[in-house]
């Protein structure tokens, strides 16, 4: 079996089954395992947005869609040099990764007639559905039947731990200029994790808002999770926009509950590793019943800049 995965997501299932050796090509964007990170990358963006902020990204996704109808090109010599038999992309957001049609067109052009799977979750049981798909697609059903059954043991531990508890009012913002609030998976995350999500529906596209509409919310918590920012860039980002994040949240920026996480890691992307997002978020919620989880390179308080 050969693998190529346009999705960052597909990658990181694929290794969890145990398929790496079978992966031949991966994304642009994909980052984890390390393991991974030999393979040939076969897509990559339109533009450039190393150095840009929130505004200048936003700017370039709305350019290239509007002038090219994409945000990302596929290497069609080098995936017909791996030779696929599988692969993996997408039909949830144009702008995360490769979408299926995209891929589905340059595969019609191989000599080979590989199979594209669409990975399609837009709620937690999604993603565990596209591990299934994986391992139906690929070989390797037992081996995803028990990891998504570890997954689910995971997320009932966490269940367990915060039941009874005062549930915080969170506000996730998952992009800042301009501003949009999660959905998809993210509202289940939090749920599970002991909060109350304040905006944003579960299962439903995340939505863009003007900073007016986030006045008055106030929550107990504010999470800054900008789509496909490590840490320190999801840091910096909020820096910049300290002003209305704070006017926004006034009181969870004065008790120190404001959160900047490695969204690109663990909240935006449909893989297994968004378990590991409910217990960081569980950790930050309710910090004494969750002294194991290690939160370093992942999550940190974030205060503006006296």
């Amino acid at each position: 079996m050969r693998i190529a995965s346009l999705l960052a997501s597909g990658t990181e299932i694929a290794w969890a089954l145990g398929l790496g050796d079978d992966v031949v090509a991966i994304s642009h964007e994909c980052d984890y395992p390390p393991e991974a990170l030999d393979r040939p990358r076969i897509t990559r963006p339109r533009f450039d947005p190393d150095g840009l902020d929130s505004a200048a990204v936003d700017a370039a996704v709305r350019e290239a869609m509007a002038t090219a109808g994409s945000v990302y090109q596929i290497d069609e010599a080098a995936l017909r040099q791996v030779r696929p038999d599988v692969v993996l992309t997408q039909a949830v957001c144009e702008v995360c990764a490769v979408p299926a049609s995209d891929a589905q067109s340059v595969v019609d052009s191989l000599a080979n007639a590989a199979r594209v799977l669409s990975l399609d979750a837009h709620t937690l049981e999604g993603i565990f559905e596209t591990i299934k798909q994986v391992g139906d697609g690929a070989g390797a059903a037992e081996a995803a039947t028990r990891f998504v059954r570890d997954l689910r043991r995971r997320l009932d531990r966490v269940r367990e731990r915060v039941e009874g508890r005062a549930r915080p009012r969170l506000l996730g913002i998952e992009w800042l200029d301009p501003p949009f609030i999660p959905g998809h998976w993210v509202p289940e995350m939090v749920e599970i994790a002991g909060g109350t999500n304040v905006r944003g529906e579960a299962g439903q596209r995340s939505i863009e808002v003007a900073w007016d509409e986030l006045m008055g919310l106030d929550p107990d918590v504010l999470l800054i999770m900008p789509c496909g920012y490590k840490l320190e860039a999801s840091r910096q980002d909020a820096d910049r926009y300290a002003e209305r994040l704070t006017a926004a949240a006034p009181r969870a920026v004065e008790a120190g509950r404001a959160y900047v996480v490695d969204g690109s890691s663990y909240f935006n992307r449909s893989g297994p590793r968004a378990i590991d997002g409910v217990e960081i978020l569980a950790a930050l919620l309710h910090p004494d019943r969750f002294p194991d989880i290690d939160l370093s390179g992942r999550a940190a308080r974030w205060q503006p800049h006296s």
